[in-house]
């Protein structure tokens, strides 16, 4: 079953579901920051536009742009600033 999920007053939005690899979502943010927790470890990959991530332990923000990748370990939050609308997608190990 694919799941809704809303966040931040529906500025970020994503669809969970299950493949073969595990569970997985896809979804996109409005321009603006924000803060997240994690759970699990989450691997994110950018399909489209820009986040500026700072990253656990991390002092600098680094961009990660189309196509690109960055993983963040289980019980850890990490903030990010969405240029302009962009689209994710988030892996759960």
């Amino acid at each position: 079953m694919i799941a809704s999920n809303e966040y931040f007053n529906a500025t970020v939005k994503s669809l969970g579901y299950i493949s073969v690899s595990g569970n997985s979502t896809v979804g996109v943010m409005e321009e603006g920051e924000y803060e997240f927790g994690t759970s699990s470890h989450e691997t994110m990959k950018v399909i489209e536009g820009e986040l500026i991530v700072l990253l656990p332990n991390e002092t600098e923000w680094k961009s990660f742009q189309e196509g690109t990748t960055f993983e963040v370990e289980a019980n850890t939050s990490f903030k990010v600033k969405s240029i302009g609308q962009t689209s994710y997608l988030c892996k759960y190990k």
